[in-house]
Formats: C-alpha cells, sequence, structure tokens
C-alpha cells in the first residue's frame, strides 16, 4: 500500500500520468490511455479475511476473481451481482479479471435486474487517490456507511479517481437449484411482451434475455440450435423452483415451444449470455451496450437496422441491448436513436483502438451532471495523474 501510494504521489511530482490496471483483461473499455508508466495492481493479491457466517469477505484489489469465485463456492456462496467476464469478448481467455477490475468497471450481468450491480454490493474500500494520499470508506457491515458513500462512488470510474488496494464485499448464499424456462419462435417484439408477463409475475425469475434467429446458436455451444429462444431463468430451493416453474410454464406454454434447461446447462446458457458470447467472434467489430426501457430494445433494433448494419440481443427482460455492428461504430445513429426512443445509455465496449479514440465512447452527461463529475476528478486527481482520457 505504501508503495502504491509513493508511486501515485511520484507522478503527481514529476507531472507523468499513470495507467492504472490490473491484468488489463478490460484494457478494451474506455478511450486509450496515452501514460508515461503503468501502476498495475495485479501483485496486490491476496484474501484478507472471509467470514461465511456474516456473509462478507474482503481481498486486495488484485486478487484473481476466478479465485474469489472458487472460494465461494467452496461455502455454497457467491457474488450475487454476477460480473461479466470482459475477456472473450476482447479476445482474451475468461476468468482473467480482478476483484479491482470488477469494481473500477462496476460490472454486473444478468442478475442485475433482481440484485443489483457491483456498487450496490461493495461494504467498504482502502485506497489512493489522485493526490497520493490513502483513505478508507465504510467497513465490514452497511451500518458502518454514514455520510458520503465513497466506496460506490469509486465503481464505475474506471480507476479516473484513484487507485484501489483493498475491497469488502457482502456475499450472498448461492442457489440450490436452477432452472431456464425457454420459449422458442418468438419475434423481438412478442420476446419482450413474455418477459414482462413473466417478470411481473409471482415466479420472482432472475434473468429474463431473448436471443434472436441465429443469435441463439452462439451460446451453449451451439447446442440450442438457431431457432430464437425467449428464456427466464428461476433459482431457489428445489421444490420452490419447480411449483414456480410449473406455474410460470401454464402461462407461457401458449405463446409457443417451450423448452427447458436444468443445472448446469442453465447456468451454462446465463454465462454465456452474462459474457456476450454470441459477439465474441475474435473480430474488432463495433460492440455496443444499450440500456433503455426494456418495452423499448425491440422498436430500437428495428429503427437501427433501417440506418446500419447490426446483430443484437436482449438481456435486462430487454432493458439492456447488446449491438454488434457491421461496419463502423456509427456512434451518432447509435445515440440518436436512444434518444428518440425514450433515453438512455449507449456506451461502446468493444472497438478498434482508431474507432476508440475518435468515439465518445460513454454517454455523453447532461451538463449539470458533468459539471459535477469534473468537480469530483478536480478533488480527487487535481493534477489529471490517473488514467488520463479513459472516459473522455
Amino acid at each position: 500500500m505504501e508503495g502504491m501510494r509513493e508511486i501515485v504521489a511520484d507522478a503527481v511530482a514529476s507531472g507523468a500520468p499513470l495507467l492504472v490496471e490490473g491484468t488489463g483483461s478490460k484494457s478494451g473499455l474506455g478511450k486509450p490511455v496515452q501514460a508515461a508508466r503503468t501502476l498495475s495492481t495485479a501483485g496486490l493479491s491476496g484474501i484478507l479475511f472471509y467470514e461465511p457466517e456474516e456473509l462478507v469477505l474482503s481481498a486486495r484489489a488484485g486478487t484473481p476473481l476466478a479465485e474469489i469465485e472458487t472460494l465461494l463456492a467452496g461455502r455454497g456462496q457467491r457474488l450475487d451481482f454476477e460480473p461479466i467476464d470482459y475477456g472473450p469478448l476482447h479476445g482474451r481467455p475468461a476468468g482473467g479479471g480482478t476483484l479491482g477490475g470488477l469494481m473500477a468497471c462496476n460490472l454486473s450481468g444478468p442478475r442485475r435486474i433482481k440484485a443489483g450491480a457491483a456498487r450496490d454490493h461493495v461494504l467498504g474500500i482502502r485506497a489512493v487517490s489522485g493526490r497520493g494520499e490513502e483513505f478508507r470508506s465504510g467497513g465490514r457491515v452497511v451500518k458502518n456507511v454514514t455520510g458520503y458513500d465513497l466506496s460506490k462512488g469509486m465503481a464505475g470510474s474506471f480507476g479516473t479517481l484513484a487507485v484501489l488496494a483493498e475491497i469488502t464485499l457482502k456475499v450472498l448464499p448461492a442457489s440450490a437449484t436452477e432452472t431456464t424456462l425457454l420459449l422458442r419462435g418468438l419475434d423481438d417484439e412478442r420476446a419482450a411482451g413474455a418477459m414482462a408477463g413473466a417478470m411481473g409475475s409471482s415466479a420472482e425469475a432472475s434473468g429474463a434475455a431473448h436471443l434472436p434467429y441465429d443469435v441463439a446458436g452462439r451460446v451453449a455451444d451451439g447446442a440450442l440450435g438457431k431457432a430464437p429462444a425467449t428464456a427466464i431463468r428461476l433459482e431457489g430451493i428445489g421444490p420452490s423452483v419447480a411449483a414456480r416453474a410449473d406455474h410460470l410454464a401454464r402461462g407461457l406454454e401458449r405463446l409457443g415451444p417451450l423448452e427447458r434447461l436444468e443445472g448446469e446447462a442453465s447456468v451454462r446458457f446465463w454465462r454465456d449470455v452474462r459474457d456476450a458470447r454470441p459477439f465474441a467472434d475474435g473480430t474488432e467489430r463495433p460492440v455496443w451496450r444499450v440500456s433503455l426501457a426494456p418495452t423499448r430494445g425491440p422498436a430500437f433494433v428495428m429503427a437501427l437496422r433501417m440506418g446500419a448494419g447490426a446483430d443484437a440481443f436482449y438481456d435486462w427482460q430487454g432493458g439492456l441491448v447488446w449491438l454488434r455492428m457491421e461496419a463502423g461504430a456509427e456512434e451518432a445513429l447509435v445515440r440518436s436513436l436512444v434518444a428518440a426512443h425514450g433515453g438512455g445509455h449507449a456506451t461502446l465496449v468493444r472497438a478498434s483502438v482508431p474507432e476508440r479514440t475518435a468515439t465518445p465512447v460513454f454517454q455523453p452527461q447532461p451538463p449539470a451532471l458533468a459539471a459535477l463529475s469534473a468537480r469530483l476528478k478536480n478533488q480527487f486527481d487535481p493534477a489529471g495523474v490517473l488514467n488520463p482520457g479513459r472516459m473522455g
């Protein structure tokens, strides 16, 4: 920790900015950083404490996420926000991310609609600001969080405010049973209605996704075939899941052919949806992650296809649209259509370095929010030495 503080303080004194990263598994997110040196947290690894009975874990920022997930699984627990692994989408091996990278990017997966994102599970942090000053926020329990919750504020800052050193998270019991109901053959509009009905029911679904024609064939090692698949996930204890699945199936089966994925087959399916595996094709074709009102997704995609070639699938009950563009990033078209369909956020999560350099990667902020962000940046990193330009 002291060595990290000294490195940041030296960067401030010398005016030499730093690229802050763990293993670099998410280096394709955000704009390319122009920095004199790299500050890697990969060597800052290890579990600090794990109290399964208290549902709390603390680890150093460079701890591999795979190590944490293995530890939790051994005690029947998990990170409930189901963090995405961006490695495959960017042509890297799966399982290469770190805890610090997870928190810096505020990652989450299909269960976000029920469990929230990473920032909703952080209890405390220890970090070094861009001033070269060590600080702490939060602690081991929610009651430690008073005043400004800096722990949550660091989530999604992409290493531009502080370098995370230690992170404490709440963990939750893993589900004993998992079942996914698959409706086959629905178009995007009908799938949106089916997902809305399922999520609004008493089934307590923890995931709702729709994979259109051909996209469905790119998950679960092609086991589903190419026909559209609308998926609803149910989790919990065995008898409860069985009863809820049967009840929900009776309401869904009138919409189309119904299939089920049980156990590991369901886990594999949602892991592929989580990691955007349909677009993990080894290319740099631009991929967008678009957040909209759930019912607006199909109309947004249809309008986009009138102006550009694009492939798409839906998560979060349709509130998250994954897009792979066939040619350029089409940033102006994507953002104009997001605004025309009720507003939301569009983030370019994969593209070539020249395209990321030339394209506004993150959703432009309204003036008032942009001014607030600038004041926050000035407080934590006035010299601009941490990941300069990454969110620019």
